[in-house]
């Protein structure tokens, strides 16, 4: 068989306009393997600075701006596969993640620990919500979940979706904040116990009589930006000990900003969680052998098999979350199509064939 030697690839310059590109495929090396890509997914608020964002800088285009191919999720087949890596063979189905690797492009060549085995039973599509359901996973983890707990996610973008979902597969009674409409009424689609619009209602009124005035046990912060007014929220609608005290967990995904500490009168765990699971950025780890499972159950990769597992089986709703699918030659003119109206543009996703 004989191997391609250019792709095609989305880039994107200061401006954020979409420009599709061609440049030379990596070259095949020990410990990775060519992927064919059919589907790739936006993650919006770390790639594109959020629709909205990208609808104010797209509408000053620079045609002389340098521009870098971007994505770290898609789905694929494997046509070839480096020196010693011997799970996958030409033809297997497969779901990728990795900044620099798992780009917008129709070829792309992955390290072995960042690709897993993708459900006959599954899409395209479905497999290249990769990246962000690991994300989602791990602030799981992070917030250390009980089951029959109350649990707030402030942002329903599609992190926040994904977490809202699985902290309700965890046991949790689930309540989402956003002010967009849509999202809000996709999160209750996908079967979201309670959502609140924060820009006509009063989220902590609504979130402590969501718990039956106990309080939240935990919140999860899932946008970027300034989010001093989320976490102020938050902390108000957790639990109140005797004494006066909030008390709970909070878990921020992501590139959220606020100030710390806030109140001498919360006692509050705040935990950060920006990974897919250990080994990711790990170069030794992504192209070479995995950690021993008897001391690290959960890495980056085995938390995507998990992710896909939950697919196969129908326990998350991903489908409901893609709002377009744009095929790739079209890229441009369909990035742009959207931006018309960006409060309607949830999960993008490029289809490559």
């Amino acid at each position: 068989m004989i191997l391609p030697k250019v792709r095609r690839v989305a880039t994107r310059g200061a401006d954020s306009c979409i420009r599709i590109a061609e440049e030379p495929i990596p070259v095949l090396v020990a410990g990775t393997v060519l992927v064919e890509v059919h589907a790739s997914l936006v993650s919006p608020g770390s790639e594109v600075g959020g629709w909205h964002g990208l609808a104010r800088r797209g509408s000053d285009p620079d045609p002389g701006a340098e521009r870098r191919p971007f994505g770290y999720s898609n789905a694929g087949i494997v046509l070839a596969t480096g020196d010693g890596v011997d799970e996958w063979q030409p033809g297997d189905r497969v779901a990728c993640i990795g900044g620099g690797y798992a780009l917008h492009a129709d070829y792309a060549v992955i390290p072995r620990n960042l690709c897993v085995s993708l459900p006959v039973e599954a899409t395209f599509t479905q497999g290249a919500y990769a990246m962000l359901l690991a994300t989602a996973l791990h602030a799981i983890r992070r917030a250390q979940v009980e089951f029959g707990e109350f649990a707030a996610v402030v942002g329903l973008g599609l992190v926040g979706q994904l977490t809202a979902q699985m902290l309700a597969l965890a046991g949790c009674f689930v309540i989402g904040w956003d002010r967009i409409g849509t999202r809000l009424d996709i999160a209750r689609r996908c079967g979201i116990d309670a959502v609140v619009d924060v820009g006509d209602e009063d989220p902590i009124v609504t979130s402590r009589a969501f718990t039956g005035e106990a309080g939240l046990d935990l919140g999860v912060v899932a946008f970027g930006g300034d989010a001093n007014d989320a976490i102020r929220a938050l902390a108000d609608s957790l639990k109140v000990a005797p004494d006066t005290h909030h008390m709970g967990r909070i878990v921020v995904v992501g590139g959220a900003q606020f100030e710390y500490p806030l109140r001498a009168s919360f006692n509050v765990d705040i935990r950060h969680a920006g990974r897919t699971g250990p080994g990711y950025h790990d170069e030794a780890w992504e192209i070479g052998p995995a950690y021993p499972p008897v001391f690290m159950r959960w890495t980056t990769r085995t938390n995507l098999e998990l992710c896909m597992r939950l697919i196969e089986a129908g326990r998350l709703q991903v489908d409901r979350l893609t709002t377009h699918a744009i095929p790739f030659a079209d890229a441009e003119e369909g990035v742009a199509e959207l931006l018309h109206d960006p409060d309607a543009a949830l999960g993008v996703a490029f289809m490559m064939r």
